[in-house]
């Protein structure tokens, strides 16, 4: 089968480290990833399934893995040489339409009894990433036995598979998996009454807050997204935001929505109750902790990685800061998982728009260029593994 393989190689990590920076394209070239020809991953037990995906997303996390930009953090929690790929929509040996559900924690793993984290369905925080009869990997996509979407055939255990309901095209369904973990970053935060929300970046995820604000907080008054492109204005717009704003107008935009004074320097006196940083760069967390209220929670959505940032707001203001990974039980809409509601959110609001090309594998260089581009029009660009012909756009 063909698939895209990422090897464990220093001097490739640091060129497409190196060359990310001005020339995307040329990032994806030089990197570590590559077009193979190989094996189909081994079922590794009794109860795993072979998946074909359909499309297979591109998301931030890969983006700076292949840029050599990720956290040491994950090192042992990934094993090479791995496909990436963790937002897939694809069909079952049965036929059947299904999302992959990534996340590799007991179940998967063969470990019983599970964690307690696992045991309450909260596979976000399970600690076994790098146990049972699995090698490491936090997700389907950074695991070597498991393969990955970026392929033309992948394996997955099925407690990690959900089936797609007839009418979902298949554009929506491989957005449910980043808008679950946009519907955990809607929902982490403690609940209260007249919320004013900041949402900071309007990629997929950001875009996917403001619709899960919209959808799943009444206690959420005001949205405020914060979207640098105008095709993201529009769409944060539609999606529901109550006021959008370039992020150099962010402060005044709050003073305004919140009768905050500015004092010198551009400390706000007052701010938003929740502040959701779907970025994860040093900028975006000291924009999210200069806007946040005395009292409330930034909750951090994009993968941070490491930072410099002066905390002493946090310190004196007693702010929140509230990591969300992935997804689980939510309680503010009753415990319902936020796979569940992202199902139900990707139809209801259209969110399959979002999808705004599409390339084969063979140009993955491409492909990676533009989903890092920020621009050109687009918010998820995503594989279609089964496409030989070179059209890249819907």
């Amino acid at each position: 089968m063909k698939a895209l393989l990422v090897e464990r190689s220093a001097p490739r990590f640091a060129a497409a480290r190196l060359s990310s920076g001005w020339h995307g394209q040329l990032a994806a070239q030089v990197g570590p990833l590559r077009l193979v020809e190989a094996d189909p991953p081994t079922l590794p037990g009794a109860r795993w399934r072979r998946v074909r995906p359909l499309l297979a997303g591109i998301c931030g996390s890969d983006l700076a893995t292949l840029g050599g930009r990720s956290s040491r953090w994950f090192e042992p929690l990934v094993s090479f040489p791995f496909v990436p790929g963790h937002e897939v929509v694809g069909v079952d040996e049965g036929g059947q339409r299904v999302v992959v559900q990534p996340i590799l924690g007991c179940g998967p793993r063969g470990i019983d009894p599970p964690c307690a984290a696992c045991a309450a369905g909260r596979t976000n925080r399970c600690g076994h990433l790098a146990a049972g009869h699995l090698q490491p990997g936090l997700q389907t996509g950074y695991c070597a036995d498991t393969g990955g979407g970026w392929s033309e055939e992948l394996v997955a255990h099925e407690s990690q598979l959900h089936p797609v309901p007839a009418g979902l095209s298949d554009e929506a369904a491989v957005l449910v998996e980043p808008v679950a973990c946009a519907v955990h970053g809607a929902l982490c935060a403690p609940g209260g009454d007249d919320l004013t929300a900041v949402v900071v970046g309007a990629g997929t995820l950001g875009l996917g807050v403001v619709a899960a604000l919209a959808r799943y907080r009444p206690d959420v008054s005001c949205i405020l997204a914060v979207a640098k492109h105008p095709h993201q204005q529009r769409l944060a717009t539609e999606l529901g935001a109550s006021v959008v704003t370039e992020p150099d107008s962010l402060r005044r935009a709050v003073r305004r929505r919140t009768g905050s004074w500015m004092l010198p320097g551009g400390q706000l006196t007052g701010g938003a109750e929740l502040v959701v940083d779907c970025v994860g760069t040093a900028a975006s967390l000291a924009d999210a902790l200069a806007v946040v209220a005395p009292g409330g929670t930034v909750a951090l959505v994009g993968m941070a990685g490491r930072v410099g940032v002066d905390l002493t707001g946090l310190w004196q203001r007693e702010v929140r800061l509230q990591g969300a990974y992935a997804y689980g039980p939510e309680p503010l809409a009753g415990d319902r998982h936020s796979f569940e509601l992202a199902f139900e959110l990707v139809g209801a609001a259209g969110l399959e728009r979002l999808v705004s090309a599409r390339y084969p594998l063979g140009r993955y260089a491409e492909a990676v260029a533009h989903a890092g581009s920020g621009a050109r029009g687009s918010v998820k660009v995503v594989f279609d593994p089964r496409r030989r012909r070179p059209e890249g756009t819907i």
